[in-house]
Formats: structure tokens, sequence, C-alpha cells
């Protein structure tokens, strides 16, 4: 997986491509589990697969983005991770925007 991170002012943004699994979802968690932001923003654009542990590490982004009392948004995921995130009731809790 390749992971490119833009912060601006109060806003973070994180861009995945590739595969998030239990060999790379760690290296998003470690990412965003100490930021402090107002908005988190993770673009699943590029993103072509994702495994149980990357939806932990979507949790986490979750739980940060409370803690510090800022949003999380999930953009573009593709087809295929969208179907993971609606199976798993992800996409009941949390904000994702698919245009």
């Amino acid at each position: 997986m390749e992971m490119n991170i833009k912060t601006t002012g109060k806003v973070m943004e994180v861009y995945l491509e590739g595969r998030l699994d239990a060999n790379t979802a760690p290296d998003l968690t470690e990412a965003v589990k100490d930021a402090q932001f107002e908005e988190l923003i993770i673009d699943l654009e590029k993103l072509e697969y994702i495994s149980s542990a990357g939806l932990r590490s979507l949790l986490v982004a979750k739980k940060t983005a409370d803690a510090c009392q800022g949003k999380l948004v999930l953009r573009h995921p593709t087809p295929a991770v969208y179907d993971v995130m609606n199976m798993s009731g992800f996409t009941r809790m949390l904000d994702i925007q698919e245009d």
C-alpha cells in the first residue's frame, strides 16, 4: 500500500492506494493514532482491497477523531471497498462520501 499524507492547517488528508490489509493497516493506524486535527479525510479512490484489519484501522481513525473532537470523512471508496464497508455495517457508522 502507498500512503500519502497532506496536512493543511487543522485538516489531515490521507490518500491510500493498493491494499489495506493485515500487513499495511498498522501503517495507517500509526499515522493517525496520535494526530491532532479538526478534520481527518481518508481518500479511498485508489484502494483496491480492504480486510478486517483495514476496517479496524478505520475504527482507530474514528476513535482518534472523536478524541480530539474532530471529524472523520472517508472519500471516494471503490465499489469493492464500499461493498465490504457496507456488509460490515461501516456505512451506517462512518461518514462516507461517494462522489
